[in-house]
């Protein structure tokens, strides 16, 4: 990544190799005791700062410090079986705000997020004050749209689109953008899970992430950077509704080879 270097302290290199073997790019060697790069040409992922037990290694040009693991932190699996299970896309918010301080949280997991290729290519249009004046927006387009789609779809024709038909008066939308767009949808799954942590009902919407990249209208609106697409919108509140059970699944589809 331009910008970026690593940087190695052979003062305090114990030459124990660990960085060498966790290095994804093969760019680090131990000569004559000492970790050493061969060239600059590297991922920048910073796997060998994080393993180095000696803080010999680090990456320059990163305004964020890295945070020193205190203790291991393991979630309970059926904790987490059950999140995934009893999830469910919500459309029915209630009209309560969401602490600045949850929306930091969630905005953090998706920046937390890894990327293919450590592109870091992951960014955020947090929308709450435009919220109304975009939808309305992505509103009249699908508006032209739905004569077309009512020929070929009965599921389209049973849909009205009224003014609320992406964000359903969600207090918060989180427009994700990527250059890649499997980068975005990693950094979604991710929020989501700590959005549900924090009692939030989460709907992805695929409707409103067609029409920010079908118009260059919202784009411009948005101010979405050149090189980037919407890869994914959260709309994010509280639930309105309370689900008792799981919704039915087919059984599991598998093969061992």
């Amino acid at each position: 990544m331009e910008g970026h270097q690593v940087s190695i302290d052979s003062t305090k290199c114990i030459g124990c190799g660990v960085c060498a073997k966790v290095c994804a790019a093969h760019n680090i060697i131990i000569n004559y005791k000492k970790a050493k790069t061969l060239s600059d040409h590297c991922l920048m992922c910073g796997q060998c700062s994080a393993v180095c037990p000696k803080e010999a290694i680090s990456i320059t040009n990163y305004s964020v410090e890295q945070i020193v693991k205190k203790e291991e932190n393991r979630l309970n699996p059926d904790d987490v079986l059950n999140v995934i299970r009893f999830r469910r896309t919500i459309r029915q918010f209630k009209q309560e705000e969401i602490p600045s301080e949850v929306i930091s949280q969630i905005l953090e997991a998706g920046r937390l997020t890894h990327t293919a290729k450590n592109m870091q290519d992951v960014s955020f249009i947090v929308l709450d004050r435009e919220k109304n004046r975009i939808e309305q927006m992505a509103v009249s387009l699908f508006r032209k749209l739905k004569p077309l789609a009512d020929l070929f779809s009965p599921m389209a024709r049973n849909n009205k689109i009224d003014d609320n038909f992406f964000f359903f008066n969600a207090p918060v939308v989180i427009v994700i953008l990527a250059k890649e767009k499997t980068n975005g949808i990693l950094a979604a799954q991710n929020m989501e899970f700590v959005a549900e942590a924090n009692g939030l009902g989460v709907l992805f919407s695929g409707f409103f992430t067609t029409a920010v990249n079908a118009s260059h209208k919202i784009k411009k609106a948005l101010n979405i950077p050149k090189g980037k697409r919407a890869a994914m919108t959260l709309v994010m509140g509280y639930s309105a509704v309370k689900f008792l059970r799981s919704a039915p699944r087919e059984k599991l589809d598998v093969s061992y080879r």
